[in-house]
């Protein structure tokens, strides 16, 4: 145990290390500018990904979202392609769509890299622009990119949690300190002694506090399907007749609905940051697409709902699940085995992907509309998101913490 957690700590400071390696070629005293670009639309969701790295432009600064990405297109090919859910279900399909997997989210790097290289060109951040620096511009964020994904799979072996899961917690976390520090600056150092800023300040306390309260309570929830087993008889012994449940999470979906939807919203601001000053498409997405606008909340909120439907339609299959109850024996009380099984799972897979769907879509917006009392709360839109992010890896991570320890003390019948 003691292993495991030094060498998740050591990944973790290796890639907190590799945040602050700069990349060849790159005017580090003009790279600051880059991080108002990165405070609005999809740089934004880059940014709190790599922890700060994508808008100071060093090693790590694609992080771990081009193998997100990649496994994301994954889950989706396979609801689409027969021959990749076959393989999925293959005993060593898994590491073949592992390796798929890996792959593509280094042509994903590739191309990311490219993305970053031209935003850099276009707003003169490059020392020297030309062929070559491109090359290994895109080259080093290419392999920064493949080795968080190494880096990744390293945890998973070694380590505790899941090792992308921990890498996106540490970048988070890595940008507690200076959001506290520009929170102090921005309503107690800047004006001193204002009562509006200290209430202010006191409404993101409290409602931080009750988020984290309510996204624990809803992650931990769950609706109980009871299974009850039928008994049979093997040689002089009976085998079955146990009741058991299958537990549907109340937020099965986890956080990629609000991803989904805050990358899909972010497309028009992104492609405005590339027009130029005083365009009119650019002034429509500033004035309507700003995260804390009206607008943007009810269409977040609409597209989290959306999506979790969607995302639920391709990773949980109803009809797989009744066969599995069907052949290993077992029923659900009041239910016909088959068809009446498998409508009943969809039934209750649906009425719980409301609430959690729910659930998620008032995260996401709850932030947007506290930053419409004060233009100060503007930079608080993200805090949803990142929050949930972070007390679902620290709760999967208590939970390996606790199989592992379970694991460590049980003796064995020959003790």
């Amino acid at each position: 145990m003691r292993k495991k957690l030094l060498f998740t700590l050591l990944v973790v400071v290796v890639f907190r290390l590799g945040s602050f390696i700069p990349v060849p070629f790159v005017n580090l005293d003009a790279i600051g500018s880059l991080a108002g670009l990165a405070g609005s639309g999809l740089f934004a969701y880059l940014d709190m990904f790599s922890g700060g790295a994508f808008s100071q432009g060093t090693l790590f600064a694609m992080s771990i979202s081009p193998y997100i990405n990649a496994s994301i297109i994954m889950q989706l090919l396979a609801v689409g392609i027969p021959a990749l859910e076959r393989l999925s279900k293959e005993p060593d399909g898994q590491k073949k769509i592992g390796q798929i997997t890996r792959y593509l989210a280094v042509g994903l790097g590739v191309i990311q890299g490219f993305g970053y290289y031209t935003i850099l060109n276009r707003y003169n951040l490059l020392e020297v622009a030309n062929v070559f620096a491109a090359i290994v511009i895109i080259a080093t964020f290419s392999a920064g990119a493949a080795i968080i994904m190494w880096l990744g799979e390293q945890v998973n072996e070694k380590g505790i949690g899941n090792g992308i899961s921990m890498i996106l917690f540490a970048g988070i976390i890595s940008r507690i300190p200076s959001a506290i520090v520009s929170m102090v600056n921005t309503f107690i150092i800047s004006e001193g002694f204002n009562i509006v800023n200290y209430l202010l300040l006191l409404l993101i306390l409290v409602v931080t506090f009750a988020m984290i309260v309510f996204i624990v309570f809803m992650t931990n929830a769950e609706r109980r399907i009871p299974v009850q087993y039928s008994k049979k008889v093997v040689g002089r012994k009976m085998y079955g007749g146990q009741s058991s449940f299958i537990p549907i999470k109340v937020n099965n979906t986890g956080v990629m609905p609000i991803i989904f939807a805050g990358t899909f919203l972010a497309i028009p601001s992104t492609i405005a940051a590339f027009l130029a000053q005083g365009n009119g498409f650019r002034a429509w997405v500033e004035n309507n697409f700003a995260p804390n606008s009206p607008l943007y909340a009810v269409i977040y909120f609409i597209l989290i709902i959306a999506f979790a439907f969607f995302y639920i339609a391709i990773s949980v299959n109803p009809v797989e699940m009744a066969n599995n109850i069907k052949s290993s024996g077992g029923f659900v009380p009041g239910i016909r085995p088959g068809k009446p099984t498998s409508d009943f799972i969809k039934k209750i897979l649906y009425r719980v992907t409301v609430i959690g769907a729910l659930f998620l879509g008032i995260i996401a917006i709850v932030p947007t509309i506290i930053s419409l009392f004060s233009d100060k709360l503007a930079g608080f839109s993200l805090g949803g998101t990142s929050i949930l992010i972070v007390i679902g890896v620290a709760l999967e991570t208590v939970r390996a913490l606790e199989s592992q320890m379970l694991m460590r003390h049980y003796k064995g019948f020959l003790e």
